[in-house]
Parts: structure tokens; sequence; C-alpha cells
């Protein structure tokens, strides 16, 4: 016995209502990992070239990815192609959100000339006192800190921090 059309489309209707309900929570959840700035991870800056050129580059929605959730620009498709190669690599510790922030338990913006790659990490930090007063003055107790308290803040809306 066949199915009418107009079943077959109630039923595939029907699933496309459960897979959206059942996998936008995913979606929201996934993205809250990451600080975004005008919809772009790392206030659209290119991730990459902060460990090949040692200083924040602006990335252009041309040369794009998504890790995570999150739409990353990138100034070149070399930058780009390395990253979706090796995205753990180049992504910023903490989904971008502050160091110093998340040494505290908090999820604060941050600002792209304030950071530092320690290790091959790349760390971001919300101002200059967060950035040289805290984070780079005591760089492995922020980080030990930071680490402890990702693993509980990391899927929090900033908002309820």
């Amino acid at each position: 016995m066949f199915a009418s059309s107009q079943t077959l489309s109630r039923l595939r209707r029907g699933a496309a209502i459960v897979a959206i309900a059942t996998l936008a929570p995913f979606a929201a959840f996934a993205v809250e990992e990451h600080y975004l700035k005008d919809g772009a991870a790392a206030s659209g800056h290119d991730v990459v070239a902060y460990h090949t050129v040692g200083k924040p580059t602006p990335g252009n929605a041309q040369f794009k990815a998504e890790y995570q959730g999150a739409t990353w620009h990138f100034a070149s498709a070399a930058n780009r192609d390395l990253f979706v190669a090796s995205p753990a690599k180049y992504a910023p510790a903490y989904g971008g959100w502050c160091s110093a922030g998340a040494s505290k338990g908090k999820k604060v913006s941050t600002q792209p000339h304030l950071f530092a790659v320690v290790d091959g990490q790349l760390y971001l930090n919300s101002t200059e006192g967060a950035h040289k007063d805290l984070f780079l003055k005591d760089t492995a107790t922020v980080i030990g800190k930071g680490e402890k308290n990702w693993k509980v803040i990391y899927a929090t809306p900033a908002a309820k921090l």
C-alpha cells in the first residue's frame, strides 16, 4: 500500500519541525560559548593572524568558516584554510571571552588588541588593566583559574554570570 502525497507531505513537515525543535537549542548553546561581535567570533578578527603575523588583523566576510556554531572571518583564503584544517589550534581560549574575566568566573567582552599567545594558545582580554595588571603579571595563575572556571561557565549566558 502506498501513502498519498498529502500524507508524505505531512510526515516530512512533522519531521522537519521535530528536527528544528531538537537541534535549535544546541545551535544557541554552541554560539553562546563564543564571544561574538557583529555576528562574528573574535570580533571578526583573523585568529590565525595572531599566530602568523603576531598582531590583530581584521577578517573579511569573504573568507569565512563555521566552527562550533560560530562564524569566523579571515584576512585570506590561506588563513581560512589553516583554521579549517586545525580550528582548535587557532581558536582563542575561553571562546574568545576575556581571559582575566574567565579566571574570575565571568564572561566579559574582549578587545582585539589586548592579546597574548602563550604556548601556542591565543588569549584575549577586555581592558588594559585586565591584560597588563592581571593576565601579563600572573599569566599561569590566570590561565589555571580560567581553565577551572571555564568548565563550569562555558555554556552559561554571559548575562547570567
